[in-house]
């Protein structure tokens, strides 16, 4: 059986996607951005796996190709699609305190590994165990000048949190109000 893949529904979540996609390019405080809940949000609600990754994935593309790319490029993409995964993991139970708890999961593990590739790369700290604690530590005080938010670890949380709670709240409220948004079985 072949489904229709342009419902109202996809589209709607689609929208909301590349939305986020669009408001990065809006001035903002650094890592105040959308990225990790447009995966977050599609991975919960895309159905088809691989539009779960494939529509976050080319709106972010897009939208890096007008900000520009920088040579973590590649951890960020990585942390992007393992956010799409834990979105992937509450598609059956998408719920206030789940969202809040993969947010915050998403997050760390965004900064993990940017941070990681950062020390592996950029050539700042020893290439010890040491040197990695001490690129995570310095990490959580990135741009924390106090001009620009509280720092780049707790400004992503902040935005993830942020963005997660307007776009799972803007598709809840849609769903309850447009009952073809709503999923079928």
């Amino acid at each position: 059986m072949n489904q229709k893949i342009l419902t109202p529904r996809f589209i709607a979540i689609s929208t909301i996607i590349i939305t986020g996609a669009f408001m990065r390019l809006l001035p903002h405080w650094p890592n105040f951005t959308p990225i990790a809940a447009m995966a977050l949000f599609g991975g919960a609600y895309l159905g088809r796996k691989y539009m779960a990754f494939v529509i976050p994935v080319a709106a972010m593309f897009l939208s890096d190709l007008i900000l520009g790319f920088h040579m973590d490029m590649i951890a960020v993409y990585i942390g992007f699609a393992i956010t799409v995964l834990i979105g992937w993991s509450i598609r059956n139970n998408i719920s206030f305190g789940s969202v809040l708890s993969r947010s915050l999961f998403a997050s760390l593990i965004f900064f993990l590994i940017t941070n990681f590739s950062s020390w592996l790369t950029m050539g700042l700290y020893p290439m010890n165990f040491a040197g990695l604690m001490e690129a995570y530590v310095a990490g959580l005080a990135f741009f924390n000048n106090g001009s620009y938010g509280v720092s780049f670890f707790l400004n992503e949380v902040f935005g993830s949190l942020f963005y997660n709670l307007v776009f799972f709240g803007a598709f809840y409220l849609a769903q309850v109000k447009f009952p073809a948004l709503a999923k079928t079985n």
